[in-house]
């Protein structure tokens, strides 16, 4: 069974408090939290002060997603304001060891992403220090695009990786999620949906969560 991680970039934030209500009221684990610095990405999101708002409402664990350069700089800021777990992009971090362990003497979960173009081999010395691995479905920036195919190819690849160690590291698929290739995604060997447009901009959020976890 999916877990299923709601991104927030997609809410109605003239709403937020009711989205993320109606996350509580789901069948939702965990609430995704984009932070885009509009250096890294090309685009500008939110930062800790939405975040301690939104800690004031959700249930659900937080997983913020930084998309930013030097987010050993934030680290600490994102955990007062309320993180429950911290991934930062691998891209980003030439000392990636560094804001790995720093993520997790701070008391959060830590986690990996990866671009389009990164081989999943590159996390090769990393796997075993880590929570989850986001794996980017889509170039990284903006909601709506279309699902990568050839990620279900490097979902296989990292699961195996993560078999042969005897690792529990949980592989979550950020893009492009839809209820049509859901099935696709987790038959590939991933955990972890993150869907943004698919919940937030459905008729009833509610229903597309219950159907996505029963992938």
């Amino acid at each position: 069974m999916a877990i299923v991680a709601p991104s927030l970039l997609a809410a109605n934030f003239l709403k937020l408090e009711e989205e993320c209500k109606m996350v509580n009221e789901s069948e939702a684990d965990w609430l995704h939290f984009d932070v885009m610095d509009g250096r890294f990405v090309p685009n500008i999101s939110f930062g800790p002060m939405v975040l301690e708002f939104v800690k004031k409402v959700i249930k659900r664990p937080v997983d913020v997603h930084l998309m930013i350069v030097e987010p050993e700089k934030f680290a600490e800021e994102f955990k007062k304001a309320g993180a429950d777990f911290l991934t930062v992009h691998i891209e980003a971090c030439p000392n990636l060891h560094y804001n790995i362990t720093q993520i997790k003497s701070l008391g959060m979960k830590a986690g990996v992403s990866f671009n389009p173009h990164t081989p999943v081999s590159d996390l090769s010395e990393i796997l075993h220090e880590l929570h989850h691995v986001c794996m980017m479905s889509v170039n990284p920036g903006y909601g709506g695009q279309k699902f990568i195919p050839h990620t279900l190819e490097k979902i296989k690849q990292l699961r195996k990786m993560i078999d042969d160690r005897g690792l529990k590291t949980l592989i979550q698929i950020d893009g492009g999620v839809t209820l049509e290739n859901a099935s696709s995604i987790m038959e590939a060997g991933a955990h972890v949906l993150v869907a943004g447009n698919t919940v937030f901009r459905a008729t009833d959020p509610r229903e597309v969560i219950k159907k996505l976890k029963s992938y």
